[in-house]
């Protein structure tokens, strides 16, 4: 969104028990070329985002999960908020239909600009991200500073794209919703002497009709990826997508006064951005890239990778904030009314530019055995705005009822955003004994970075040098039964908003945020059964306005510590598969100014999690396989300075069924599935942003039926 319409990160959390099961295949022969894996059932053994090589997860000092293709079309995924019920450790963070997707993981909120990877490289998540061409979704738990120069903790998101692997000729044709249609290709072929040329292509359009009312729109996707195998140690790859997704966003509901609205008795169709002068909020996106992968001799190799995304958006909506008439700007009046605001930034331009070159190898010294990786990563990010519209237009009702005029027409300032980055980074894995390793890695970053608003004043400007640490040792009892500890650091840089009404030290460059963790973990895998059980710690500083004096100081106001347990399993039980997982997060402020805030749990974010999804191969008639999923968690709480105000916990069944048929040489995939099956009623989530406290309800029951055919 626009400045004013800000993506805040919330001081979430406390400890997790829950890791997702890494479904793993047999480990391969290192090979000097990348490989992409499909998930099967069981899902891919290594992760591309951890930035250890061919090192396969089970013997990783990390907690990571790899979600294949296929599981996301079992499970309907469309996007990125799909992942809030695959895994644990994930929650959604102000998810709105029809705006980007918005994640939290060990209770932090991800950084849409630092936290989400595309095959590796950086890229602004402040758009909608589609799943048309991508192969799998990597996603790392932990610490980030080791990959990610600045990050919020608790993870990074890798998207990896669809290539030309293997010969590919698929229609899907899909329904969901109240009236959505998909239409989807997928085509890839191999090609030349000795098949050296490969080339795959991705084409969707949809049209969105969701159960949400006054939320029609559409989206389509063009994507092209291309390799070259000019020689057996060389591989060239490109590739290019662009997207477009216009649709009305959804805005959310709030306290009513000093109570919370049963959810019961809200009908979660209702849709608050629904006024005559709504317009739809459009999000289009280019992306390409270009990665050479050349093996020097048997040990090593170097990889150059460069990637560009340009995203566009028109971002509006019929915005309803605070309560005038009974001076609560945090929630809504206690009637139901709300004062509702015309917002509308248009045009809106990002830029994201990613360069890394890498060299990664084995040898010996010592009688050490080594397999080091070392390189830098060069990133520049622009964002251009224009001058917005955020101004009063009437009294709301959450009944959805209410008509008003649209705001007047007062334009105010923006912020435009230039950063630049240089990340020089070093990692190790030492093995020291045939059971025992360590994992070194060493990243130093350089950022420097300006903003200034639409009307050119107000500027500031500041630089930073940061290092970031990251070791870990590893101990493997026998095969298939290891255990771990880690620690390391991860960096967050912030400057005072140009506010000088709100704040005292307006554009002033504060000290860099720096995280720690400390992780403890212990993997085992068998024929049937994978499971892996980690505690952790991780402190993350906060910086908190001074509200003794007005304006006040943005300064230092002591941390948000997240520790828990997280636990997962896959298991295959004759004709039975489950994936399961599991966290307990205990989350908390400490060392706050506030009384008021120190000891709270954050906002939005639950104590227990648990999601499962099985899957039932029936033995009468080959093919066909029975899904179920449930995702349950406990309460939330809603204000930063009020623990005892909180949404109840839920759980939600969700079903469904995947039914292969050969019809000769072609196969037939269908699919058909019911989320929330039993149309459970409940607040799913309580973001806590722009100073407001949010509810979003669950989806209602959603039905969803597809066909995938062999061309």
């Amino acid at each position: 969104m626009a400045t004013s319409r800000p993506f805040t990160l919330t001081h979430v959390a406390l400890a997790t028990l829950a890791s997702t099961a890494t479904a793993q295949a047999a480990d391969d022969a290192a090979t000097s070329l990348p490989t992409v894996s499909i998930s099967a059932p069981r899902e891919s053994n290594r992760a591309e985002l951890t930035g250890f090589g061919d090192i396969p997860l089970t013997r990783s000092p990390l907690q990571a999960r790899v979600i294949g293709e296929e599981q996301l079309k079992d499970t309907g995924a469309q996007n990125l908020r799909a992942l809030t019920s695959q895994d644990a450790s994930v929650s959604d963070a102000y998810n709105s239909v029809g705006y980007w997707d918005s994640l939290t993981v060990r209770g932090y909120v991800l950084d849409q600009r630092y936290n989400y990877r595309r095959d590796g490289l950086p890229i602004n998540a402040e758009t909608a991200i589609a799943l048309d061409n991508k192969s799998r979704i990597e996603l790392l738990k932990g610490t980030s500073g080791i990959q990610a120069g600045t990050s919020a903790p608790g993870g990074l998101a890798n998207l990896v794209v669809k290539r030309p692997d293997a010969d590919v000729r698929s229609a899907t044709l899909a329904w969901r919703g109240a009236n959505s249609v998909l239409g989807a290709v997928d085509l890839g072929t191999r090609f030349g002497t000795d098949r050296v040329f490969g080339v795959r292509v991705n084409v969707a359009a949809e049209h969105l009709d969701p159960e949400l009312r006054a939320a029609k729109g559409k989206r389509h996707l063009f994507a092209l990826a291309g390799d070259w195998r000019p020689t057996a140690d060389t591989l060239i790859e490109a590739e290019v997508e662009t997207s477009r997704r216009s649709q009305p966003s959804q805005p959310a509901f709030s306290l009513l006064g000093d109570r919370v609205p049963s959810a019961n008795r809200i009908d979660p169709r209702i849709n608050l951005n629904n006024q005559p002068w709504s317009q739809p909020v459009v999000l289009e996106g280019q992306t390409a890239s270009l990665r050479l992968t050349q093996r020097l001799n048997a040990d090593w190799s170097a990889k150059a990778h460069y990637g560009t995304q340009r995203l566009r958006t028109d971002d509006r909506l019929a915005f309803p904030y605070g309560c005038d008439a009974e001076g609560n700007y945090d929630r809504y009046c206690s009637d139901g009314s709300f004062d509702l605001y015309d917002f509308r930034s248009e045009n809106e331009r990002r830029v994201t530019n990613a360069l890394d070159l890498s060299l990664q190898g084995r040898f010996a010294t010592a009688g050490l055995a080594h397999q080091l990786t070392a390189g830098v990563l060069f990133s520049r990010f622009k964002a251009r705005f224009e001058q917005q519209i955020y101004t009063y237009a009437d009294v709301g009702s959450i009944d959805g009822s209410a008509v008003t005029p649209p705001g007047p027409v007062i334009l105010s300032d923006n912020t435009d955003r230039t950063e630049r980055n240089t990340e020089l980074y070093l990692r190790d894995v030492i093995q020291l004994t045939p059971a025992l390793s360590t994992w070194l890695g060493l990243r130093h970053t350089r950022l420097h970075r300006d903003t200034v608003t639409t009307s050119d004043t107000e500027a500031t400007g500041y630089g930073q040098n940061v290092t970031t640490p990251w070791i870990a040792l590893n101990y493997e009892w026998r095969p298939g039964l290891m255990s771990y500890v880690s620690w390391g650091q991860g960096i967050e840089s912030q400057v005072v908003p140009n506010r000088p009404l709100s704040y005292s030290n307006p554009g002033q460059a504060l000290p860099a945020l720096k995280s720690r963790q400390l992780e403890v973990g212990l993997k085992g895998r068998t024929e049937a059964l994978d499971w892996n059980l980690t505690a952790f710690d991780i402190d993350r500083p906060v910086y908190a306005r001074d509200d003794s004096v007005v304006p006040g100081p943005l300064r230092s106001d002591g941390s948000a510590r997240h520790r828990g347990l997280e636990a997962g399993i896959e298991a295959r039980t004759g004709a039975w598969t489950w994936i399961a997982s599991a966290m307990l997060l205990h989350a908390e402020r400490t060392d706050s100014a506030d009384p008021a805030v120190d000891g709270q749990r954050p906002p939005n974010v639950p104590e227990r999690v648990f999601k499962l999804q099985t899957q039932y191969a029936v033995a009468g008639l080959a093919g066909l396989s029975l899904q179920g999923g449930i995702v349950a968690e406990s309460d939330r709480t809603l204000l930063p300075d009020d623990g005892a105000t909180r949404i109840p916990g839920w759980a939600r069944l969700d079903l469904g069924a995947r039914y292969a048929q050969k019809i000769d040489t072609r196969t037939l995939v269908w699919r058909i599935g019911v989320d929330n099956v039993l149309d459970r009623r409940a607040w799913q989530e309580s973001p806590y942003q722009f100073e407001h406290a949010y509810l979003y309800p669950m989806a209602p029951r959603t039905w969803r039926v597809s066909l995938s055919a062999d061309l």
